[in-house]
C-alpha cells in the first residue's frame, strides 16, 4: 500500500472510532427529551494525533470538546447508517431520525449553550447548517458538505468558490526583480504578529500574480485569485464570503489574491470592505492603491522586468529559435515592455508560425508583440490601421525634415537613453511628444499614420473632447487609463482636438480653475514619462499655453497647401488602378482646398465614375467639387473651375 492510501485508511479508521464513541453516548442517553444541565466553559477536544483532518480543523477553528462531538454527531448522519435510528431512539420519536442541538445538549458531555450562538465556531464557520424547524434546539442539524469531505480526507475547493476563486500555480522560477519582491512578501508574513494585507502594485498583472504565487509556495500555501468585481456589494453577502473563505483557508492551507484592475469606485469600495473583515492571509493586486482603514496593509511596487531580464525571458521562452531571429530580440525589448505572460504568449505564437509562413521570423516576432500589446487599448481609443507612406505626404521640406527627425528619435531612443547614458542623467523629459498644428485637412492625421507605419507601431486616436470630464478627477483617471494601456507596446498616441484641454491655463479664481490646471499638469507629466510617441493635434495653435508648448519636443506647423503643393497632391491622389481620362492637373490645382478635401473630392468623383461605368473625368471631379464646397459652405468660383468642361 502506498503512503497516500495508507494515510487515507488510517484516517478512516480514526474517524470511524470517533463516530462510534459519539453513537455510544447517544445509545446510553437515559431520558429522551430531557435536557441536561449545561455549563459555559469551552473544553478542549480529546487528545489525538494532530495529523488527522478532524483534529486539525478543531484546533485551527477553536472548537471545544462539546462542539467537536456535535460536529461528529452531524457527520455520523452521512457516514454511518446506524446514526439515524440512534437519533430517533434518543429523541424517543421515530419521526425525528436526525441530530438537533437539544439532543446534543442532553446526550453529549461538557455541553454549553454558547455552542449554539452565531458567534460560536460551529455557526460562525458554517461547519453545520440549521435546517428549517420549529425552534433552535429542535431544528435538524446537517454538516456542511465541504467540511464532510475534508473530514473524510478528500480535499477540494468549496463549490461556492468554483469559477470565482481560481487556483494560481506557483511559477518554477521568477526574474530576479520579481523574486526580490516575493522574498520580502514572505518575510513580512513570517515576522508579523498579525499578518497585514499585502498590496502588490504595478503595471504587470501577470507579474504580480506570479510574485504572490511564489511567495505563497515558500510559505507552504496554495493561492487562489478572486476578482474585485466578484466581491458582493451587499454587506451580508460580503460577510458570508469572508467567513467561508476563512474556513477554506484553514481547510486547504490557502491564501487569497484579490485582483483589482481598473475598477470603479463602488467595486473598489466593496473589495476594501471585504478585506477589512477578512481574518486570513490576503494579497491585493492592482495598478492603484487600495485604502483600508481598520486593517494594516504593507505595499510593494512591482516594476516590469528591466531590459536585461526581459532578454533573458525571451531567450528562455524562444529556446533554440532565438538564433533564427537575427538579433531581433533586442529590437522588441527596446520597443515593447511586455510582462512575463506577454513574453510567453508572444513566444508561443512565434514558435507556432515560424514554419511555412511568408514573413520572416523577425517580422513574426515584432507582429506577435504588437498583438499582445493591443487588447487593453481596444476599448479606450480608436485603432487606425496606418497605410500611408512617406510618398503620400506633400509638405514643405522643413516639415518633412522634422517628421523624419521624430521617427529617428523614436527609433534610436534606446541607443541614446540607455547605451549612451542620457537616461541616467535625468528621468525627466524622456518621452517623445509632438504637436501638429494646422487647419483641417492639411495632413496632420496622415503624418501620424506615416510615422506609425514607418516605425511599425500601432496608432490610436484619442478624442480629447471625450476624455475631458466635468467631474473633478475623472479627466486624470481617463488619461491614466490610456497611457497605462499604451505603455506595454509603446503605441503612437494621437490626441485630437488638443485645445479641448490644453488651452491657456487660467489664473486660479475658484476650485474649477485649480483642477483644470491640475489636469493639464497631469497630462504633461505623463507625456514626459511615456515610452512611446504622443502626438497632439490642434487647429488653433494660438490658443495653447506657451508654457505647455515649451515642454513639447517637436512642434510641426502644417501650412495650407499652395498651388504647387496642390498640384503634387492631385498627381498622387488616384491609385494606379483607378481609370482616369483627360484630367488636367493644372486646372485641378486651382481648387483652393487642403489635401484632406482633395481626397474627399477624388473619392467622390471615383464613385460617380464607377456608377456610370466610365473612367474618372473632369466632369466627375467638378460634380464632386461642388458637393465638397457645399459641405464647407464655400462658393466654387469661376477662377477655380472656369473652362473645365
Amino acid at each position: 500500500m502506498n503512503p497516500a492510501d495508507a494515510w487515507t485508511e488510517a484516517n478512516r479508521q480514526y474517524l470511524v472510532s470517533a463516530l462510534r464513541r459519539v453513537r455510544e453516548m447517544l445509545e446510553r442517553h437515559p431520558s429522551p427529551g430531557r435536557i441536561a444541565a449545561v455549563g459555559n466553559a469551552a473544553q478542549e477536544p480529546p487528545a489525538s494525533p494532530a495529523r488527522w483532518p478532524l483534529d486539525l480543523l478543531c484546533t485551527a477553528l477553536g472548537l471545544s470538546g462539546f462542539e467537536h462531538d456535535v460536529l461528529l454527531l452531524c457527520a455520523g448522519m452521512e457516514l454511518d447508517s446506524a446514526f439515524a435510528g440512534t437519533c430517533a431512539a434518543a429523541h424517543g420519536d421515530p419521526r425525528r431520525p436526525f441530530p438537533t442541538f437539544g439532543l446534543a445538549l442532553a446526550a453529549l458531555p461538557e455541553a454549553h449553550w454558547s455552542a449554539l450562538t452565531p458567534a460560536g465556531p460551529l455557526r460562525r464557520w458554517h461547519l453545520i447548517e440549521i435546517m428549517p424547524g420549529d425552534a433552535l434546539t429542535q431544528s435538524p442539524l446537517r454538516i456542511d458538505e465541504r467540511v464532510l469531505h475534508y473530514l473524510a480526507g478528500v480535499s477540494h475547493l468549496d463549490q461556492r468558490f468554483e469559477g470565482v476563486a481560481l487556483p494560481i500555480p506557483a511559477p518554477d522560477d521568477l526574474p530576479l526583480s520579481y523574486r526580490s519582491v516575493a522574498i520580502r512578501v514572505a518575510a513580512v508574513w513570517s515576522h508579523a504578529a498579525a499578518a497585514p494585507v499585502i498590496e502588490l502594485r504595478g503595471e504587470d498583472p501577470a507579474g504580480r500574480r506570479a510574485i504572490a504565487a511564489w511567495a505563497c509556495a515558500q510559505a507552504g500555501l496554495r493561492l487562489y485569485a478572486l476578482q474585485a468585481v466578484d466581491v458582493p456589494a451587499s454587506a451580508a453577502d460580503r460577510e458570508l464570503l469572508a467567513r467561508l473563505w476563512e474556513r477554506e483557508a484553514v481547510l486547504s492551507a490557502s491564501a487569497l489574491l484579490v485582483e483589482s484592475e481598473d475598477t470603479d469606485p463602488s467595486t473598489g469600495g466593496s473589495a476594501a470592505a471585504f478585506l477589512e473583515t477578512l481574518q486570513s492571509l490576503a494579497i491585493v493586486s492592482g495598478r492603484q492603491p487600495l485604502r483600508l482603514r481598520r486593517r494594516p496593509i504593507t505595499r510593494f511596487d512591482v516594476p516590469r522586468p528591466p531590459a536585461a531580464e526581459q532578454r533573458g525571458l525571451w531567450t528562455q521562452a524562444l529556446g533554440q529559435a532565438v538564433g533564427a531571429l537575427n538579433g531581433q530580440v533586442d529590437a522588441v525589448v527596446a520597443q515593447f515592455h511586455l510582462g512575463v505572460d506577454g513574453i510567453q504568449a508572444a513566444s508561443t505564437q512565434v514558435l507556432a508560425e515560424m514554419h511555412g509562413e511568408s514573413p520572416g521570423p523577425a517580422s513574426l516576432l515584432w507582429e506577435a508583440c504588437r498583438s499582445q500589446a493591443r487588447p487593453r487599448m481596444a476599448e479606450l481609443a480608436q485603432h487606425i490601421d496606418p497605410a500611408a507612406g512617406w510618398d503620400s505626404l506633400v509638405l514643405p521640406p522643413a516639415q518633412l525634415r522634422t517628421l523624419h527627425e521624430i521617427a529617428a528619435h523614436v527609433g534610436h531612443r534606446t541607443t541614446v537613453y540607455e547605451t549612451w547614458g542620457f537616461a541616467h542623467l535625468s528621468a525627466r523629459g524622456l518621452g517623445i511628444s509632438a504637436l501638429f498644428a494646422g487647419a483641417s485637412g492639411t495632413g496632420k492625421t496622415m503624418a501620424a499614420e506615416v510615422l506609425a507605419n514607418d516605425l511599425r507601431l500601432d496608432l490610436y486616436r484619442i478624442d480629447l473632447s471625450q476624455v475631458v470630464s466635468k467631474y473633478i478627477g475623472e479627466t486624470e483617471k481617463n488619461l491614466r487609463r490610456v497611457f497605462d494601456a499604451a505603455e506595454e507596446g509603446g503605441a503612437v498616441l494621437l490626441f485630437d482636438e488638443a485645445d479641448a484641454l490644453f488651452g491657456k491655463r487660467s489664473e486660479v479664481r475658484d476650485s474649477h480653475d485649480r483642477y483644470a490646471n491640475i489636469e493639464v499638469s497631469y497630462l504633461l507629466q505623463r507625456m514626459e514619462a511615456y515610452r512611446g510617441l504622443a502626438i497632439l493635434t490642434t487647429n488653433m495653435k494660438g490658443a495653447l499655453d506657451a508654457a505647455f508648448l515649451r515642454r513639447l519636443r517637436f512642434v510641426v506647423e502644417f501650412p495650407y497647401p499652395d498651388a504647387s503643393q496642390r498640384l503634387e497632391i492631385w498627381r498622387r491622389i488616384f491609385p494606379p488602378a483607378t481609370p482616369t481620362e483627360g484630367l488636367d492637373l493644372g486646372r485641378l490645382a486651382r481648387l483652393n482646398v487642403a489635401g484632406g478635401h482633395i481626397r474627399n473630392i477624388a473619392l467622390h468623383a471615383a464613385f460617380l465614375a464607377a456608377d456610370e461605368g466610365q473612367p474618372v473625368r473632369m466632369a466627375h471631379i467638378l460634380r464632386a467639387a461642388r458637393t465638397e464646397y457645399a459641405k464647407l459652405e464655400k462658393p466654387l468660383t469661376d477662377a477655380e473651375v472656369g473652362g473645365w468642361v
